[in-house]
């Protein structure tokens, strides 16, 4: 059984930072692809960001350049340092586990499982 809930969101002006972390069960050991997706209102789900077993890492276009995912060895945190936020940014930030077939941001778009968002507002 897995589970992932993230945290660490906020309110914070355009250009400001915040960095998110995700509580995660049951991967250690897993070869899932695992990273962030956000969802906002009116929007699409957008996969944001992706980190597989071996630490190697794909962003989506939208944030690439300004947010860095990073998890720990056992695989059982999950990281998203987000700088530069814009208010485009503003969502519901998920973390989530994919097949490992592929592991790029948009396959967390398409995730196999999730757990509890953190909400993510950036001011203009």
């Amino acid at each position: 059984q897995v589970q992932m809930v993230a945290s660490g969101g906020g309110l914070v002006q355009a250009g400001g930072s915040l960095r998110l972390s995700c509580a995660a069960s049951g991967f250690t050991g897993s070869s899932y692809c695992m990273g962030w997706f956000r969802q906002a209102p009116g929007k699409e789900r957008e996969g944001v960001a992706a980190i597989d077993r071996y630490g190697s890492t794909n962003y989506a276009d939208s944030v690439k350049g300004r947010f860095t995912i990073s998890q720990d060895n056992a695989r059982n945190a999950l990281f998203l340092q987000m700088n530069s936020l814009k208010p485009e940014d503003t969502a519901m930030y998920y973390c989530a586990a994919a097949p490992p077939r592929s592991c790029e941001a948009r396959t967390l778009a398409t995730p196999m499982g999730w757990g509890q968002g953190t909400q993510v507002t950036v001011s203009s």
